[in-house]
């Protein structure tokens, strides 16, 4: 029998409600966390001021760095990831821009999977080689080996995202996780799209979780920011690839991240180093939202699932749908991996392609009701957006194609209102294009 007073044991929507209320806590306590408007903090004196800078005692410092409102929404970040520790920032695209400057230096080498959100694929293909000197390589993830076969001497991680973006295919985490540790390299997730609630990478041997909590953290598309979770198994000294984590630091008088904070030590880095020289800090007011949306987390992606997999179904019976990318449909290539990891369900935000060009697919968004036409998904709002003319219009056309993003496709991220009343909203769009 388990034992229902350890938290490991409980589920995730136990978990979830009672994350920092067995401290009882006026600062943890699920139902008061105060929002901390703060720029700094008073230290007791000018020793206790000294041991703060100097890392030789935890706490507040300067709120580009830590926050209380914020610390709250890392510990349950981190308990629901079943994570060592968590830094929140202020964008998921910060959120990985930072993992991947902490791992990588000029003249080194990332492995990622194509899949990926225009944004991050950009990052890598063209902003990190111009300004950081890093490069990727893009794989096939379905094509046997390729992970393998990228890998470099200087490689210094793997990236992949849970379920894509557009298209929601799915990586055999574990498996990809296995070739990393092989080559003594970390393997990162971008899991906005799963959320803790589908899918824990770090369970299936990812080291870094990153997560746009603006997506369906937050879930109602009023805060930007990003997290990012550290499993606390890597181990940074071995094979001396990441020297600055786990060999004396010169910004700290020779600390070293890993002999001082173990588990911790990789969002420590990020925190003392690169957020405290770049700044790109989470407002204690954006912090409070997400917490509040975590409230609701489960119960909403529970709803957003249902919803997603009606629709699936009723666009893969449509005449005047070419086809439908959800890895829920037998004819996605990764469709026995998603059997794999999301047993609940998954993936509602996928694209479908309709029968005409372009005209035709932004024809039918114009006259799509309920869903708003707007740049964000994993709103409890219906979703809708044009991916070849906006979020994936900075790669080439070579690009599109071989990511599967069509001038026909469409991508949509379904909400939690009436599945009658979104599906008589489809009804009318392929009217109007009929």
């Amino acid at each position: 029998m388990s034992d229902i007073k350890n938290p490991a044991n409980w589920s995730f929507e136990t978990k979830q409600l009672h994350i920092g209320q067995e401290q009882a806590d006026p600062v943890t306590d699920a139902r008061a966390v105060p929002i901390y408007a703060t720029t700094s903090y008073v230290f007791h004196n000018s020793k206790h001021a000294a041991d703060r800078f100097g890392l030789r005692d935890a706490g507040n410092i300067y709120g580009r760095l830590t926050n209380p409102t914020e610390s709250v929404f890392e510990e349950r970040i981190a308990a629901l990831e079943n994570g060592a520790a968590a830094l929140a920032v202020a964008s998921g695209a910060a959120a990985i821009s930072y993992t991947l400057q902490a791992l990588a230096k000029a003249g080194e080498h990332i492995v990622a999977s194509k899949t990926i959100y225009g944004g991050t694929f950009n990052l890598l293909a063209h902003t990190l080689p111009l300004t950081a000197g890093i490069e990727t390589t893009f794989v096939d993830p379905y094509e046997e080996g390729a992970f393998e076969r990228a890998i470099r001497p200087d490689t210094k991680a793997i990236f992949v995202e849970t379920l894509g973006n557009p298209n929601s295919n799915v990586i055999d985490i574990a498996a990809v996780a296995a070739v990393a540790h092989a080559h003594g390299l970390p393997l990162v997730v971008d899991s906005t799209f799963a959320t803790p609630y589908l899918v824990r990478p770090l369970e299936y041997g990812a080291d870094i979780v990153v997560h746009s909590a603006t997506k369906f953290i937050g879930g109602h598309g009023t805060a930007i920011g990003g997290v990012i979770v550290e499993g606390g198994k890597f181990d940074w000294k071995a094979g001396g690839k990441y020297p600055w984590i786990s060999d004396p630091n010169p910004s700290y008088h020779g600390v070293s991240f890993y002999d001082a904070v173990g588990p911790a030590a990789f969002v420590t880095y990020i925190r003392a180093i690169l957020l405290r020289d770049t700044g790109a800090t989470l407002s204690p007011f954006h912090a409070f939202l997400f917490l509040q949306g975590l409230e609701t987390l489960s119960l909403r992606v529970e709803r957003h699932v249902e919803n997603a997999l009606q629709i699936v179904d009723y666009l893969a019976k449509h005449p005047q749908v070419e086809a439908v990318h959800h890895p829920s449909l037998a004819t996605e290539p990764s469709h026995a991996i998603y059997r794999k990891y999301f047993p609940n369900g998954g993936g509602s935000i996928f694209t479908f392609e309709i029968r005409g060009g372009s005209e035709t697919a932004q024809k039918f968004i114009d006259n799509l009701a309920i869903f708003s036409l707007l740049a964000n998904v994993a709103d409890v709002k219906s979703l809708v957006i044009h991916p070849y003319t906006t979020t994936h219009s900075q790669l080439t056309d070579e690009e599109l194609l071989d990511q599967g993003i069509k001038p026909n496709t469409i991508r949509l991220s379904i909400g939690t209102e009436n599945i009658r009343d979104l599906i008589a909203a489809l009804d009318a769009a392929f009217e109007a294009v009929r």
